[in-house]
């Protein structure tokens, strides 16, 4: 048997992907880029409908209230993306809705002031103005990390290996959105899941006028199908006598969106009126910002990755957290009920489709501020059956989660120093937020329990964010364990050019502002 030479039992590190035939600055025709950014306008409906279908309700909201805030946080939505992808990272995200805004919110929902409240619309209102406050005061925290370049700096204790386990927390992290929301309607999701692993890999390579209709437009098409599937189930009675929460994960017409939704709504600052202030509120709103930070930070290295496109420098990194500080002050202006990080699974779609295009992006903002605008026609897309989207989500997140792993060939995995700090920081980003929602679900409160609310929200919003504990630990490790002569073993040869944006000569091609605003605002 002849000998097997090195080369060919190993590959060697890239700094780019491959297979991707349009990259961050190259756009495919526009009868494709259209369909494909309404794609990412679909997707992003996931998160913008479900945040606002738990918190709003709480709040004292009715289905009115609720529509309202879902096309106010779909048009600002909109707005984000727009200057993230000109003026921020300029990198091909969408600029959603966060989770890790809940806590805090929550907290302002309990607030004993604000229950005490009898009419349930006074409520809602005087709850909303709250959260717009707290929202535009902590919002100045990523305004001046970014702006000042501060966050530039401390991204210089990053590593290949210390940004691995963070990237891949940012998908893994996600799970209890994935199977675990599946099989609340596993009629419906499995159906989903099975159909887009299908159309979009195995099936990829089926062309239509040159064109891989099924890779690109997988999630189109199988969306469709099965949301005419379930119409059909609905329809037919399936759920009839079904238990009230099988119906409200199965049938298509629980939401009451369309009914609720005017035909044309046109969102505006201040439209729950002024907002109101309270510093506690504040600070434990800042918490949430810090969290955001962090996992807006992995999606930017991840999306750089799936658009063919090399890390962003420092000072561009700063740049897109400033532009999302300012995203975040929109959400308190118009009242959106949370802040805005960057959505995982629309960078995960980049990988799917394998079309990191800059202009699809673009693109899908249009459609999310139109559609925002025509309350009727986005009440329809919006009446989507969350398990359809949770479906999707097993394949995206597991494809960003990925990614983050893929980092790891530019370091030494046979090094135990390596293993430790990947093994630990992956573990332990995983284990402790899961303790602390097991430990939310029994007792109905965060582990922090203090009589400082302020302090509550910062330990139990920080902690709930795997890539947040993840960053804590890889980064801590990476930098503090044996770093003497660990430069190379840590991938920093590599990862060095790319701190500063004359370090490579494509990061002009990539990361340059438009119109020529290079000129007035150059980069270091």
């Amino acid at each position: 048997m002849a000998e097997v030479k090195p080369e060919e039992i190993s590959h060697p590190p890239m700094e780019q992907l491959q297979g991707f035939e349009y990259c961050i600055d190259s756009n495919p025709p526009w009868g494709e880029a259209i369909i494909l950014g309404f794609q990412h306008y679909i997707l992003a409906l996931g998160t913008a409908v479900m945040i606002p279908a738990v918190l709003v309700p709480m709040m004292g909201g009715s289905d009115g209230d609720r529509v309202r805030v879902v096309q106010t946080l779909l048009f600002v939505t909109g707005i984000n993306t727009l200057l993230q992808s000109l003026f921020g990272t300029r990198l091909p995200t969408v600029i959603g809705g966060s989770y890790a805004f809940v806590v805090p919110i929550m907290a302002i929902i309990q607030d004993s002031r604000l229950a005490a409240i009898p009419d349930d619309h006074e409520r809602f209102l005087q709850t909303m103005r709250a959260i717009q406050g707290a929202l535009i005061v902590s919002s100045s925290i990523q305004i001046i990390l970014g702006y000042s370049q501060l966050w530039g700096i401390f991204s210089r204790f990053f590593s290949p290996l210390g940004m691995a386990p963070v990237v891949a927390l940012l998908g893994f992290g996600l799970f209890e959105r994935g199977f675990p929301v599946v099989g609340r309607c596993v009629e419906v999701g499995l159906p989903m899941l099975i159909l887009f692993v299908v159309l979009s890999q195995y099936l990829k390579n089926v062309q239509i006028k040159d064109i891989p209709i099924l890779e690109r437009f997988s999630l189109f098409i199988c969306i469709a199908l099965v949301w005419a599937y379930a119409q059909i189930l609905t329809a037919g009675g399936a759920y009839k006598h079904s238990p009230e929460i099988t119906q409200i994960n199965c049938r298509t017409d629980r939401a009451n969106l369309i009914s609720s939704a005017p035909w044309i709504k046109i969102p505006f600052p201040l439209q729950w009126g002024a907002p109101t202030f309270s510093a506690g509120q504040s600070f434990g709103m800042v918490s949430a910002v810090l969290v955001s930070l962090v996992e807006s930070t992995a999606s930017y290295k991840a999306a750089a990755r799936l658009a063919s496109a090399t890390p962003p420098p420092a000072h561009i990194l700063s740049r897109g957290i400033g532009w999302q500080g300012i995203g975040i002050l929109l959400d308190g202006l118009f009242g959106t009920g949370t802040g805005s990080t960057v959505s995982v699974e629309n960078v995960g779609l980049l990988g799917s489709t394998r079309i990191g295009s800059r202009r699809v992006i673009q693109i899908s903002a249009g459609f999310m501020i139109f559609f925002s605008m025509l309350g009727k026609f986005g009440a329809l897309f919006a009446s989507i059956p969350f398990t359809i989207f949770a479906a999707v989500y097993c394949v995206l997140f597991g494809l960003v989660a990925a990614v983050g792993l893929s980092f790891l060939q530019f370091t030494n995995m046979n090094s135990m120093r390596n293993l430790f700090i990947v093994g630990v920081s992956i573990f332990l980003g995983l284990s402790v937020p899961e303790y602390f929602f097991r430990y939310s679900m029994a007792a109905q409160r965060g582990p922090a329990h203090t009589k400082a609310g302020w302090f509550n929200d910062y330990i139990n919003t920080i902690f709930s964010s795997p890539p947040t504990v993840g960053l804590i630990v890889a980064v801590f490790l990476d930098n503090t364990l044996e770093v003497k002569n660990a430069a190379k073993d840590r991938g920093m040869p590599w990862w060095v050019p790319f701190r500063s944006f004359k370090g490579d000569a494509r990061s002009e091609e990539f990361y340059s502002l438009p119109f020529n605003l290079n000129r007035f605002f150059p980069p270091s």
